[in-house]
């Protein structure tokens, strides 16, 4: 089929990389601000702008908080079919309880698993979840999306498909070729060290863009590899599911005795029990961290069995100065607050799998390392696109010659892909800061604005494709990157017209969360309105120069600046 190995790999990178390249350019660019998600959730709801908080007591704050929770009304519909008769109308047996918060985040994150009566499936837990002021308990007002950690992240590993964990699956798989693309591409490029100096950028599109696209995608080619293969580690669990299929039973009597050997009881015992004081469990926790050089806040502390005789509660170390994702579990009788158990040593495969984990997932304390993820996730989206751009450059000529349209499609998608999504996301913005906060369902809203803002592109991408079927560029880059300069510019307006929270206060008080959104927003502006200039200029000498060659056009071009 190939004449030799090199050509097949070629094959293989061009056409992997451009139909996966549309799912990996939104992990890529969500991914990375992803990096800031607990920064964007404080600049979309105002009410958590303040400075981040250690845990809080959970005799005095969070148990009295847990003690009000009940399920929604989506997350009880989501039960039905699955009980016998009509669905309960409150929940009284609990199963669980945790609180979860970091070092970026001033809201702690509280949830309660509760066992369904007369459910088909007797593990059949419904859960309720709330964001909390750490510093009063109160819960922060329903319906507000904290755009960053519950819409981008998870955009970022799962697509919001979750129709049979098809959004993971996707990734999932994008994640396996890009490795195959990763590899196939070095193969491809037997100079690639002088491809790691080499950009010409007065050059043909053609041309420059092949440089671009591998300039970045050696530059990060470790931090794309490493990401791509540790993204599939962390997720091992959904794409080969033994533990609850094949291996149920066994799985189920592993639990069992698990529970025996470590002392954390597997089941409710049936009988009711108060619970002793937390936060003296809490205190003894962090004495014994302190005793092994590992003094530290809390992140996470959880209650199984809650409200029975078995009930335990575990308390976990945040780690954040640490790259491995490692809690250091003490785990306590919640009746008596005798200690039951501490986690050992982990072992070397264990440590891997956390250092692994921790290093894709940055719970790290380190800013200049976070930034470096933002730079590598940017990379690999420019590295992307310039990718889309070389291949409909390559083919447009030949395909306006015999009447095809492949490079219309694929440009449009690209468009959609690129700028499109870009423009989606500063219209969610927007919207989070013009929609009142008092709306029900607001963050439907938002989510609304965001899906029809990239159908719009979409749909505009294709209807204004028309000029790549007559090999010219089509407008709908440099139309979208205006639309992206005018949502960002917005985006920064309305936060301080709606919470007074402008540039000049958030600067002057130090408040970076806040301020750092703004200053990227208005970053963003000024590259979109660069390259919308750009591709201005060279419409126009293409319009001028119709019947031309790439390489003169790429030499007037120069001369124009």
């Amino acid at each position: 089929m190939f004449q030799n190995f090199r050509l097949s790999m070629a094959w293989l990178h061009t056409w992997f990389g451009l139909v996966l390249g549309f799912v990996l350019m939104v992990v890529f660019f969500f991914g990375a601000l992803s990096v800031f998600d607990r920064e964007i959730d404080r600049w979309a709801i105002p009410s958590s702008r303040f400075a981040p908080q250690p845990m809080p007591s959970f005799d005095r704050i969070l148990k009295p908080a847990f003690e009000r929770m009940q399920p929604d009304k989506d997350a009880v519909a989501l039960l039905e079919g699955r009980v016998d008769g009509p669905l309960p109308e409150r929940f009284d047996v609990v199963r669980s309880w945790g609180a979860y918060t970091t070092h970026r985040d001033p809201v702690v994150s509280v949830f309660a698993g509760f066992e369904v009566p007369r459910a088909k499936d007797p593990d059949e837990t419904v859960f309720a979840s709330h964001a909390l002021d750490p510093r009063s308990g109160a819960v922060l007002p329903q319906g507000q999306l904290r755009i960053g950690s519950e819409f981008f992240y998870p955009l970022h590993y799962s697509l919001h498909l979750s129709w049979k964990d098809l959004g993971y699956w996707i990734v999932g798989f994008s994640a396996l070729m890009m490795l195959a693309a990763l590899v196939s591409g070095v193969v491809m490029h037997r100079k690639i060290f002088r491809e790691f100096f080499t950009f010409r950028r007065h050059k043909a599109v053609q041309r420059s863009a092949l440089d671009l696209h591998n300039l970045t995608g050696v530059i990060a080619l470790p931090f794309h590899f490493f990401f791509a293969f540790t993204g599939i580690v962390i997720f091992a669990g959904i794409y080969f599911p033994v533990a609850h299929t094949q291996l149920h039973d066994l799985h189920d009597l592993h639990e069992r005795v698990e529970a025996r050997e470590t002392g954390l009881p597997h089941e409710r015992s049936g009988v009711a029990a108060p619970m002793a004081s937390v936060d003296a469990m809490v205190a003894q926790a962090q004495q014994r961290w302190a005793a092994k050089g590992m003094a530290g806040e809390v992140g996470f502390v959880s209650v199984m069995h809650v409200g029975d005789a078995n009930a335990y509660v575990s308390v976990y170390r945040a780690g954040t100065d640490r790259v491995a994702l490692t809690g250091e579990g003490v785990h306590f009788k919640a009746t008596t607050g005798e200690l039951l158990r501490e986690d050992p040593p982990r072992t070397a495969v264990d440590s891997v799998n956390e250092f692994l984990t921790g290093l894709h997932l940055q719970h790290f304390r380190h800013w200049l390392l976070r930034w470096l993820y933002v730079l590598g996730g940017l990379l690999g989206c420019v590295c992307i696109a310039t990718g889309f751009l070389f291949f409909v450059e390559k083919r447009k000529q030949q395909h306006a010659k015999a009447g095809g349209q492949g490079s219309r499609v694929v440009d449009a998608l690209a468009v959609t892909t690129v700028t499109g999504m870009l423009a989606a996301t500063m219209a969610m913005l927007v919207a989070n800061r013009l929609l009142p906060e008092s709306l029900a369902d607001k963050g439907e809203w938002e989510r609304t604005v965001f899906w029809s803002a990239w159908a719009l592109a979409t749909v505009h991408a294709f209807v204004r494709g028309g000029a790549v079927a007559q090999a010219r560029m089509n407008p709908a880059w440099r139309e979208q990157c205006w639309a992206v300069v005018a949502g960002a510019i917005a985006a920064v307006i309305a936060n301080a017209v709606t919470t007074g929270d402008h540039l000049g206060r958030t600067l002057a008080a130090g408040y970076w969360p806040v301020a750092g959104v703004d200053l990227s927003l208005l970053a963003t502006a000024a590259v979109a309105a660069l390259a919308a200039r750009k591709l201005a200029r060279r419409e126009a000498l293409a319009d001028r120069l119709p019947r031309q060659e790439p390489a003169v056009l790429a030499t007037a071009e120069a001369r124009h600046g």
